[in-house]
């Protein structure tokens, strides 16, 4: 789509005042250099450490603000800092602690070679207002401004035009055009430019890179650990307590028939037909439990049908709407499919639902499933329902878990998960 004049002058004007911001933090930076860089120098005889983390926070602010800045231009750049400690106390041990992971970042002395550049690099976030108050005085002096100055007997110089009479205020407003033209059309290159200055410096390095890969590959580990070891408990609970005792309770019955058939034949009849009800459950309780493994609808029948079969076994009123033409790889069908279902037992139990929305589509490589209930709404990932579970297993996928839930408003519950992995990350860890 073509850009018109009208866009490129809103654009040229936007990053003006972008540009004039950028500019405006770049002469806050000498100030959060000196201070930053006084306190983390006596801190060395420990007082520095008072303020120092109250330097930090700012210093990181003004950057995360240059890096909005930066993805506005079309450049992203992401935040290198290492997570906080968990647990860190609130005393002076506690501060100490803080202290010395901020000192040991490396982030952070990046952030302070920035600081320091910041203080010239960051000025061309002038340029933009410049070339539009130049170009602004051309066309005012060729408007007619030009008399009252050129009255005390000297014109107006403008660029290498002396303005002192009217044939001279025209070739000053052409040229004030040409600054103009120069002012769209430079103005987000300049911050463009700028914008890579921020990402060589504020950028994750390939070290950090490695290191944040590492943790994520570390924490998805772990969660595919803790949820099979949480699936092999289930299956152990399910057969102690479900088929396995149903089947003890067989035997026991077979040997009470075995012992009442010549005393009292009507007694061992009825007792035959106890334990064929007990066969019964007993084999609809493997088939329960073979089911949780892996459903048989998902291997037979693809995704789309054992999202209908959830629906049809769900209490609640589900209205499922799945477009999949085509199978997908058996991990990302089983990864939804359990999601999906814990989700709306969560509907069922948490939410107090009763009526439930499917949908199920993939789009650019992207398989999406967004569950949609009427509940009370409040759904909270970190309040210790199953939704951290699910959301830790689809990351072992690079899936995503998006949730929009207003306290008495209907939860929208969105997950995403690409369509051609074959198979979750930690299983190469």
């Amino acid at each position: 789509m073509p850009v018109t004049w009208r866009g490129r002058l809103g654009r040229a004007a936007l990053d003006t005042l972008v540009g004039t911001a950028i500019a405006v933090g770049a002469l806050l930076s000498i100030v959060l250099f000196v201070t930053t860089t006084y306190f983390v120098v006596i801190s060395v005889i420990g007082i520095g450490f008072l303020a120092l983390p109250y330097c930090t926070r700012a210093v990181r602010w003004l950057a995360d603000l240059n890096r909005r800045a930066a993805a506005r231009s079309g450049v992203p750049v992401g935040r290198p800092y290492r997570d906080e400690p968990q647990e860190i106390e609130k005393d002076i041990v506690g501060w100490m602690r803080r202290c010395k992971w901020i000192l040991t970042d490396p982030a952070t002395w990046r952030d302070l070679l920035w600081l320091l550049l910041n203080c010239l690099v960051g000025l061309v976030g002038f340029v933009p207002a410049a070339l539009l108050y130049y170009a602004g005085e051309g066309l005012f002096l060729a408007c007619g401004l030009w008399q009252p100055i050129a009255q005390g007997g000297q014109g107006r110089w403008y660029a290498s035009v002396t303005v002192d009479s009217w044939p001279a205020a025209f070739a000053a407003g052409l040229l004030a055009l040409v600054v103009l033209t120069g002012w769209i059309f430079l103005s987000p290159l300049v911050l463009k430019g700028y914008a890579y200055f921020v990402q060589f410096l504020l950028g994750p390095t390939r070290q950090s890179e490695l290191a944040f890969r590492v943790q994520h590959l570390a924490e998805t580990r772990s969660g595919a650990l803790d949820f099979q070891a949480a699936e092999l408990r289930r299956i152990e609970r399910d057969l102690h307590d479900g088929a396995q005792a149903r089947l003890v309770s067989l035997g026991l019955q077979l040997g009470a028939v075995d012992r009442k058939m010549a005393q009292d034949p009507e007694e061992a009849r009825r007792l035959l037909r106890q334990a064929r009800t007990s066969s019964v459950q007993a084999l609809s309780e493997l088939r329960d439990l073979v089911r949780g493994i892996h459903p048989p609808v998902l291997a037979e029948r693809g995704l789309a049908d054992a999202l209908r079969a959830l629906g049809l076994a769900s209490p609640l009123q589900v209205t499922v709407v799945a477009d999949l033409h085509d199978r997908l790889p058996d991990p990302v069908e089983s990864a939804v499919y359990f999601a999906v279902s814990e989700l709306l037992t969560n509907a069922l139990k948490h939410a107090e639902a009763t009526r439930v929305e499917i949908l199920a589509w993939c789009e650019e490589d992207i398989l999406h499933a967004r569950v949609t209930d009427d509940g009370r709404g409040g759904a909270d990932v970190s309040a210790g329902t199953g939704l951290e579970g699910i959301r830790r297993r689809l990351a072992s996928f690079d899936g995503t878990l998006k949730i929009d839930s207003p306290p008495g408003g209907p939860t929208v519950m969105k997950l995403e998960l690409p369509c051609a992995l074959s198979s979750p990350k930690t299983s190469s860890s």
